[in-house]
């Protein structure tokens, strides 16, 4: 499948991450009105995901899966308008970044800096995902594990 590439505009940001932006601002107006409700915020990102490319959608449902079976207390949320994860007072920990949706050939799996996943001076904080089999759904959940702990 080819990458499709992003250009950036005078501004130094490309539409993708414009956009990305702007969806920040609506969840922040969203959040200063719900405040962190997880049926709310839940919602939103199923709708989120149901409409990401199938092969990303594929993935964001299987990790949402994995997630909620480790740690239902978890905050569903969308995060610049992809899948995240966050504390009951709606602090990311983790989030989904579509492939498509910065015209990457893989997405990603990635940290804030609350997950423990501290080794020493230098850890990874991001993961490629092609493909979610169980192979890789035992390292995301050693993953998640890890970092909640």
């Amino acid at each position: 499948m080819p990458v499709k590439k992003s250009t950036k505009s005078t501004s130094g940001f490309t539409a993708e991450e414009r956009a990305a932006m702007k969806e920040r601002a609506r969840e922040l107006k969203a959040q200063e009105k719900y405040g962190n409700d997880k049926a709310k915020s839940e919602k939103d990102m199923l709708a989120a995901i149901a409409k990401l490319a199938p092969k990303d959608r594929a993935m964001a449902t299987r990790l949402h899966e994995i997630v909620m079976k480790i740690e239902p207390d978890l905050l569903p949320k969308t995060w610049y308008g992809m899948p995240g994860y966050a504390t009951k007072d709606g602090k990311n920990i983790f989030f989904f970044q579509p492939g498509d949706k910065f015209g990457t050939r893989y997405a990603t799996l990635g940290f804030s800096d609350l997950a423990k996943l501290d080794d020493g001076n230098l850890w990874p904080n991001a993961f490629a995902l092609l493909k979610i089999t169980p192979a890789e759904e035992a390292k995301i959940i050693k993953l998640i594990k890890k970092a909640l702990s």
